[in-house]
This record gives C-alpha cells, sequence and structure tokens, in this order.
C-alpha cells in the first residue's frame, strides 16, 4: 500500500487534500502538527511526503530535510502559496524536493504531481531491488569462478571439455 504524507498547519487545506485523495487507493496520513509529522517519520515509511512551505515552528524546507534524513528513499514535495526564487532554490538544493505545488491548485495537478512522484519512488525502489539482486548475482559467479580456478589448479585440465569439429564431446582413453 501507498503511504502519502501530507503537512500543513491549516487543517482546511489538509481536508481539502484528503477529500482530493480518497478516491486513490493510497493510504494518506495528514498532520497539521509538523512535531508529530516528524515522529510518524519514524513510524511509517512513507513513498511521497508533501509539505506546506511556511508552518509556524518549522518552514517547510527544513521539515522536509529532516525527512530526507529519516527517509531518503521518499519523493519530497512542497505546497506553497508564497516564495521567492530564492527559497525555491534553496528547497530543491537542501530538501531535494521533485516538485512544487501551488496554493490554490487545480485538482488535477496535484493528482498528476503526487501520480508522478509515486512512479518514481516505486521506479527508484525497482532498480534497487534490480542492483541488490544484481550484486548477489555477481557475487555467486564470483564464488563460482573461484571454486574453478581453484579445482583447475589442483586437477589440470578438469574444467576443458575436448570437443570435435562438429561439437560432440571427445572423451580420452588414457590406457591409449
Amino acid at each position: 500500500m501507498i503511504k502519502i504524507q501530507l503537512v500543513d498547519d491549516e487543517p482546511q487545506i489538509l481536508k481539502s487534500l484528503q477529500r482530493l485523495l480518497h478516491p486513490q487507493d493510497w493510504q494518506v496520513h495528514a498532520f497539521d502538527d509538523v512535531y508529530q509529522a516528524l515522529d510518524a517519520l519514524t513510524e511509517h515509511e512513507y513513498a511521497v511526503i508533501l509539505s506546506d512551505y511556511r508552518m509556524p515552528h518549522l518552514d517547510g524546507i527544513t521539515y522536509l530535510k529532516f525527512a530526507k534524513q529519516r527517509q531518503p528513499e521518499a519523493v519530497r514535495l512542497m505546497l506553497t502559496g508564497h516564495g521567492d526564487r530564492q527559497s525555491m532554490i534553496q528547497a530543491i538544493n537542501e530538501a531535494e524536493i521533485y516538485r512544487f505545488i501551488s496554493k490554490p491548485w487545480e485538482d488535477y495537478e496535484v493528482e498528476a504531481a503526487l501520480r508522478s512522484a509515486i512512479d518514481l519512488h516505486l521506479l527508484r525502489s525497482e532498480n534497487q531491488r534490480l542492483l541488490t539482486q544484481l550484486r548477489a548475482q555477481q557475487s555467486a559467479l564470483d564464488r563460482q569462478q573461484q571454486e574453478l580456478l581453484r579445482l583447475e589448479t589442483e586437477n589440470p585440465g578438469l574444467t576443458r571439455v575436448l570437443r570435435d569439429a562438429d561439437g560432440s564431446i571427445l572423451i580420452e582413453d588414457s590406457d591409449a
């Protein structure tokens, strides 16, 4: 099940987003308290984290930087009705924001941004799974190669097969 974390100090924004996302097959956790949202990062693994930019106690960039440290695989998005160029650059460079969503938003923009973020998360997860599988296979091949070298050293010719021109295996008669 895909989990999405929403963080905004305005409860009506959270309710609106939850209503928008309700038809989707996603588990949505909404927080109007940034500290509760931080605690949730230790309890749940999120595919996507969407945070407001301006919040009391902790701004969205700082929150998403913490989120990046705790859940580097989660795709981070920022919701903002404000923001200058410098803060956007800071968000991208420091918190590695994937996308910005402007307030007020169009519903299709939010859905498209979240779908795109989920697709990215799933792609990264699949890439990591394949990389782990590849490394395990390479390690097994390396062990087999070492064993073949050991056997060849102990019994020269053991790992070689003699074939004739048509590919048939030749068996040498050592008595001949």
